[in-house]
């Protein structure tokens, strides 16, 4: 007795995602040593310090850049304030247990904004994110900001400054997506700026792979061959995490990475950080997509939170091991 080929497709069509999952999840699961099999991590949000970790947090209220990065308090000695806090939380931790500050910075627009918001998301997402350009724009691979996506990481330094002025710390660790137009924002917000207090340059960023943007299909979210990366990023401020490949093979053609996939390695990040860094303030110059892949990496999973271009999300994050009987 034949089987149809037609009856088997749609027999064993909800196959499809869990083979794409583990497809996905086997390369993440190499990349990532530092937790034992005996042990477990989870994180979560510490809620009380900024308008953003408020679980209703509405992002469009809020803005890009909120009045002091979103700090709810507005004391004259608010940062100093703000690291006894924090320093106290470290001080009392129980072992496996530890905090880290996350400013979690979107990039500014890029060309691939422009397009998608002359087109809308259904056409951009179907047609146009698939080619590099429309003969007007060129988005693909790996725009660069416009004018004003600098602007807007001009503006974050801006923020900076001001906070500056009353203490804020700075970031002790910089990460960054290979992607340009992450790297671009960083440059634009922390290189040769004032507020560094004589720090040039700030400490190295380290360009994750992992930091990228949603991956595949769209063009924009193809980047650049390390070398190209490199001539315009240079090694006396960025450095590449190990294994970083030339070529991009992460991104494919034909295929648009999964939102699970995308938790996934964001939680990978964090067990890297929190597994290896000593420091505490740390800032990510990334993407909206694997932002979001943060907060769903919780303990407890953030709904959505539309940071827009340009914008900055500060958060206090507890990190617990957890040992698994």
């Amino acid at each position: 007795m034949r089987t149809s080929i037609r009856g088997c497709r749609f027999r064993y069509i909800w196959f499809l995602p869990i083979v794409l999952l583990v497809i996905y999840l086997l390369p993440i699961h190499i990349y990532n040593t530092s937790m034992s099999a005996h042990t477990k991590r989870e994180y979560s949000i510490v809620t009380g310090f900024f308008a953003q970790d408020h679980p209703d947090a509405d992002a469009e209220a809020i803005g890009a850049l909120p009045p002091r990065f979103g700090l709810l308090d507005d004391s004259p000695d608010r940062w100093e304030k703000f690291k006894a806090r924090i320093d106290a939380l470290n001080a009392a931790a129980s072992p496996g247990s530890q905090y880290k500050v996350f400013f979690f910075s979107r990039h500014g627009q890029g060309f691939h904004n422009v397009a998608e918001a002359k087109y809308g998301t259904e056409v951009w997402d179907d047609h146009w994110s698939k080619l590099n350009g429309d003969g007007e724009l060129v988005w693909g691979p790996d725009p660069d900001l416009t004018q004003l996506g600098i602007d807007q990481a001009k503006a974050a330094r801006e923020a900076w400054a001001t906070e500056r002025a009353f203490g804020i710390p700075l970031p002790e660790r910089h990460y960054a997506s290979p992607l340009q137009r992450a790297l671009r924002t960083f440059h634009e917000t922390f290189v040769g700026a004032e507020f560094l207090d004589g720090i040039a340059p700030p400490p190295p960023c380290t360009i994750l792979e992992y930091l990228r943007e949603e991956s595949g299909e769209h063009t924009c979210d193809k980047r650049s061959p390390r070398s190209v990366i490199a001539e315009k990023f240079p090694s006396s401020i960025y450095d590449f995490e190990e294994g970083f490949s030339e070529e991009d093979t992460f991104w494919n053609a034909d295929e648009r990475e999964i939102k699970a996939h995308v938790t996934v390695r964001a939680r990978q990040v964090f067990d890297r950080i929190f597994s290896s860094d000593k420091e505490t303030y740390i800032c990510i110059s990334a993407h909206s997509g694997i932002i979001n892949g943060f907060l769903r990496a919780m303990h407890n999973p953030r709904p959505q939170y539309g940071l827009v271009t340009g914008g900055v999300l500060p958060l206090v994050i507890q990190a617990v091991d957890i040992r698994l009987h």
